[in-house]
């Protein structure tokens, strides 16, 4: 899986915060989001998700992610907005990379990064949370196109 590495700037999201199995809180969570966002009729700049734990260390009952959208440093929570957050997701070096997810299988396109990145004699994986940003309507056109982002910095021999 090809990817590069980029110094990206902060980003402020506005979303929920939610807590549990990411295969069935994500899905649930921009349910959620999609109805908020219509609701409020707010245009957002982007759909992501933000990843806080590794889950190979946390139990799944206790994962936690944020599904938001992105808006502008001086967006302000709407009136009647139960539950949603604002927040930001740090600015940092970042490896990217992009993938077309079929049938849901994010967690093989995420492995598979991982993978690349663990092999890479020049970068290691940072603290920090990773992201991924949907690039397309998946009701739509029946894949998700997504830009996946993992806090990189140069390995210590």
């Amino acid at each position: 899986m090809a990817y590069l590495v980029k110094q990206l700037e902060k980003r402020h999201i506005a979303g929920f915060h939610l807590v549990g199995p990411w295969e069935a809180k994500v899905k649930q969570g921009f349910e959620q989001l999609s109805m908020w966002v219509k609701s409020k009729q707010l245009q957002p700049q982007e759909w992501v998700c933000v990843y806080y734990d590794n889950p190979d260390e946390v139990p799944a009952e206790k994962l936690r992610c944020d599904v938001a959208i992105t808006v502008d440093a001086s967006f302000r929570i709407p009136e009647n907005s139960e539950g949603v957050t604002r927040t930001e997701v740090p600015a940092g070096q970042y490896a990217v990379a992009q993938a077309r997810v079929y049938n849901e299988a994010f967690e093989a396109c995420w492995n598979l990064f991982f993978d690349e990145l663990l092999a890479d004699q020049s970068l290691q994986i940072a603290s920090g949370p990773c992201f991924e940003i949907y690039l397309n309507n998946m009701q739509r056109d029946g894949y998700q196109d997504i830009e996946m982002h993992i806090p990189v910095e140069p390995k210590v021999l």
